[in-house]
């Protein structure tokens, strides 16, 4: 078992213990009802991982229901542990209040099924409304002066999408809004910065073939985030290739004299798949071998800047963050990295831009952390 796996069902498994105790101690069930509780609840640890074996061994239907019940239940979990997590620590603040002389707070102590029954309807509400947030996608604009554009060009485009996670949840519904904004802003170029696979590829054709019809006139272009290595990198190109991508992989290139690009692998695929890695040059030496006089445009799944790197280019596009996804998990993906969303001005004239991802991952939900396709526009003037 790796140890992903077991921190995974250690961490999870014990939220559902959390949810069990409150469970018990709410409404007292009897011995029988504890049990079946406690089987549903076991059941429901195991359920992420059966999807995935579902999905590896071909059951793609039954794997895509399992999905859809296994991770609605975990993003309507993760409310219920904090909402619940909440109302224990201000009982605790109360009953230490409550050791003042001559304090009330003791009585404003709130638990039982009351509370059990006011924090579900709580996580009901933002279950309902993280769900229909994760599908309102938004169009966020930045605009970007400089210099480096060719004399005889005022204004590029580039539409950048991300974290898509096209497979059992994400699929033709989703990227059919998605193509329909894309195809609304007409961009000159369109970019992936990695994600946009999250299943076995075996069964994601017709998804190939709506993507083949978006034709920028600088083309598309995409790079391998760390699920186009669990999905399998070989199996990941071929999909990008049928739906009519460039796929770089350390690699660069210069768009028609206009401007660089740059797109390098995830770092997942050196750790765990070292030998399917080692395509191309190294970062550094990519934007060493660039032209300097012409705007470069690098695109880096994480959202981390190389030191060395800085300055070398004008424009790093990331994303894998979510923006958090789930409010307050952005919280805990910003110690990994603070820079988590939004435009970050770097020094040496650099900028990163991180998107909060176009789809979704695990739960079919989105709070405080709506999906997005970035349109930036680099326009000629001074910086």
């Amino acid at each position: 078992m790796s140890l992903f796996l077991l921190t995974f069902l250690s961490i999870y498994g014990a939220i559902h213990l959390y949810l069990f105790i409150k469970a018990r101690a709410a409404f007292a069930p009897t011995i029988g009802a504890s049990v079946a509780m406690a089987l549903v609840l076991t059941v429901m640890v195991l359920a992420p991982i059966a999807v995935r074996l579902l999905d590896r061994h071909g059951m793609h239907l039954a794997g895509r229901y399992l999905a859809y019940l296994a991770y609605t239940w975990m993003g309507l979990l993760f409310f219920f542990f904090c909402l619940s997590l909440c109302l224990d620590l201000y009982n605790l603040s109360m009953r230490i209040l409550a050791l003042l002389p001559g304090s009330f707070t003791g009585s404003l102590v709130w638990k039982g099924r009351d509370s059990f029954i006011f924090i579900i309807l709580g996580v009901l509400f933002l279950g309902g409304l993280s769900g229909y947030s994760a599908w309102q996608i938004r169009l966020e604009r930045v605009v970007l002066p400089t210099m480096k554009l060719p004399a005889s060009v005022e204004k590029i485009t580039i539409a950048q999408i991300s974290d898509v996670h096209l497979g059992p949840m994400v699929g033709e519904r989703r990227l059919a809004r998605i193509i329909r904004l894309l195809e609304r802003v007409k961009p000159d170029l369109v970019v992936a910065t990695g994600d946009l696979v999250d299943a076995q590829m075996d069964r994601l054709n017709n998804l190939a073939a709506m993507l083949a019809k978006v034709n920028p006139p600088l083309g598309k272009f995409a790079i391998a985030g760390n699920h186009e290595f669990y999905a399998g990198i070989h199996q990941s190109g071929l999909f990008l290739k049928a739906a009519g991508f460039n796929f770089l992989r350390n690699e660069g290139c210069n768009l028609k004299g206009l401007i660089n690009l740059v797109g390098v692998d995830d770092p997942a695929g050196k750790r765990r798949y070292p030998k399917v890695s080692a395509v191309g040059k190294e970062e550094k030496i990519l934007l060493a071998d660039l032209d300097s006089k012409r705007f470069t445009l690098l695109l880096k799944h994480r959202p981390t800047v190389e030191k060395e790197a800085i300055g070398q280019f004008d424009l790093q596009l990331s994303g894998h963050t979510h923006g958090g996804q789930i409010f307050p998990f952005n919280l805990v993906t910003r110690i990994f990295y603070p820079r988590q969303s939004g435009l970050h001005r770097l020094e040496k004239g650099s900028a990163l831009y991180v998107s909060r991802g176009t789809g979704t991952w695990g739960p079919p939900m989105r709070f405080l952390a709506p999906p997005e396709v970035t349109l930036i526009e680099l326009k000629r003037g001074e910086n």
